[in-house]
């Protein structure tokens, strides 16, 4: 007989600490290594996932390559001057960027907008790994998502989407508490008889 509670702890435990996430636009320089990073990818692909494709797959932007995706922005935007130079530092804002990347299969029985949930829930799911590890993150999305200059700098085949970027750091020792408001569950779960 099961009791909800878990090796780890209770449900109410997780509960807690998911309620507890939020984003954090500013983050510190410090970043998780590849090697920290691959216990959690792996347990964030355990998200549920119809007849088992794994459409989906994440890009480490480090360094130089934070460089080249502004770059990247800055050509979709044809911008020039102190807008080009915004906009290519949008990428620096943290030391590590994770790309999701949603790669679709030809299915008879999993559509495509279903291969794109998974490859959401494999973000949304590592975000929430990384927050309760003691990491900042934020998911950015926006039109360059769908920029071809962006596709190309990333290196996606045609069967994949760029549905945006974790961008992760440190948690500064300023940062104050997220100002989110719960939510009322009784407007969202509703029953039918």
């Amino acid at each position: 007989m099961t009791t909800g509670a878990t090796a780890a702890g209770s449900a109410g435990d997780l509960a807690e600490r998911v309620a507890a996430r939020r984003s954090y636009s500013r983050v510190t320089p410090d970043a998780p290594t590849h090697e920290e990073l691959l216990p959690l990818v792996a347990a964030a692909g355990r998200v549920a996932d119809h007849s088992a494709l794994h459409p989906w797959r994440l890009i480490e932007l480090r360094g130089d390559a934070r460089l080249r995706l502004g770059q990247a922005f800055v050509r979709d935007a044809k911008a020039t001057g102190s807008d080009a130079e915004k906009l290519a530092s949008k990428p620096l804002r943290s030391s590590l960027l994770i790309a999701i990347v949603s790669v679709r299969t030809k299915s008879e029985k999993v559509p495509g907008w279903e291969q794109d949930a998974v490859a959401s829930g494999v973000a949304h799911i590592l975000s929430l790994l990384l927050h309760d590890a003691g990491w900042g993150v934020m998911w950015r999305t926006g039109h360059h998502t769908r920029s071809k200059a962006v596709h190309r700098m990333h290196g996606l085949k045609k069967n994949e989407r760029l549905l945006g970027w974790l961008y992760v750091g440190g948690i500064p020792g300023d940062s104050k508490e997220g100002h989110r408001r719960s939510l009322d569950p009784e407007r969202f779960l509703t029953a039918l008889d």
